[in-house]
């Protein structure tokens, strides 16, 4: 089947990979070029540099008006295949497929509809996410439903872990899908708007921590933001980025919230929160390479007692 892939981040890569293994990939859209690393160099999305990668023709319009149309139809695409490309397309574009197009989302839709699911399942302490391919509709992540399997979730997870799994079934599914496309066989399951949530835009200073709310909630937010936008405090009035961490509930001090009880070596270097105490295992102060708690906490004069966020 001849088809157009439009996905930017490294999620998407797995499903375009096993999609150019089986069929006709006429283009891929994705994101244009955009500042990245200190030094703000313009960097192509990982997308755009694995189609390059296969030789498929890459495009990647600020938007997608008529020229762009009309250079999509020169190709004479069937179906639009979506995972991750954050642009909503209007009817005259979705006209140009006779398929009609399909988006790999991850979560179990309708929860979750939007431009986080990951982190937002994390952040909710859910007990299981997923992954749906759904038929692509007028509203957002609204369409019926053609394949969906969950995902359980241990409480361990981080976005990038959670990433990596999400990824591998994105590609396997929409595979699947496809082919019954192409035997006439899909199955389509109507979203209900009973349940439906939606995600709100990370900003990049979502990750600064309120030493108040409890352990649980804290180690949701450093697996939730990592790696992107990061956890942050402050040590001594430097930027501290919070990397791995492990709540412990039960424990309690009586001491303020963000003061550091003790260097535990099996543990890592335990904080009061509001409620119960956070075991910090992995931590970077801004400029430096990221350490485990012991080596950070050999060259940390005065760590403990310390306030962290003041």
């Amino acid at each position: 089947m001849r088809m157009v892939f439009a996905g930017s981040p490294d999620i998407a890569v797995p499903s375009l990979l096993a999609l150019a293994k089986k069929h006709k990939v006429v283009a891929v859209l994705t994101n244009p070029p955009s500042p990245q690393g200190r030094k703000l160099k313009l960097a192509s999305t990982p997308i755009a540099e694995a189609a390059q990668s296969l030789g498929l023709k890459v495009m990647a319009p600020e938007r997608l008006g008529p020229e762009e149309r009309a250079a999509i139809s020169l190709l004479r695409p069937e179906l639009l295949v979506v995972f991750a490309y954050g642009k909503i397309f209007g009817p005259k574009f979705l006209s140009l497929f006779p398929r009609g197009g399909i988006n790999a989302h991850p979560s179990l839709l309708p929860r979750w509809r939007g431009c986080a699911p990951i982190p937002m399942a994390i952040l909710a302490g859910d007990k299981k996410t997923g992954l749906c391919i759904q038929k692509i509709a007028s509203k957002m992540d609204a369409g019926d439903i053609l394949a969906r399997e969950e995902i359980p979730l241990l409480g361990t997870e981080t976005t990038e872990s959670l990433s990596v799994d999400a990824a591998e079934l994105g590609a396997r599914l929409l595979l699947d899908t496809i082919e019954k496309l192409e035997a006439g066989s899909e199955k389509a399951e109507a979203q209900t708007e009973e349940g439906a949530s939606y995600c709100h835009i990370l900003s990049k200073n979502a990750g600064c921590l309120d030493w108040h709310l409890s352990a649980m909630e804290l180690d949701a937010r450093i697996r939730a933001f990592y790696p992107w936008p990061g956890t942050y405090t402050t040590l001594l009035g430097e930027r501290l980025l919070l990397l791995e961490a492990r709540p412990h509930a039960e424990k309690e001090s009586g001491k303020e919230p963000g003061t550091v009880i003790s260097i535990d070596k099996s543990e890592g270097i335990m904080v009061q929160t509001g409620k119960g105490q956070i075991a910090i295992r992995r931590l970077q102060l801004c400029g430096k390479k990221p350490m485990d708690y012991k080596a950070f906490a050999n060259g940390a004069r005065g760590l403990e007692g310390s306030v962290l966020g003041l």
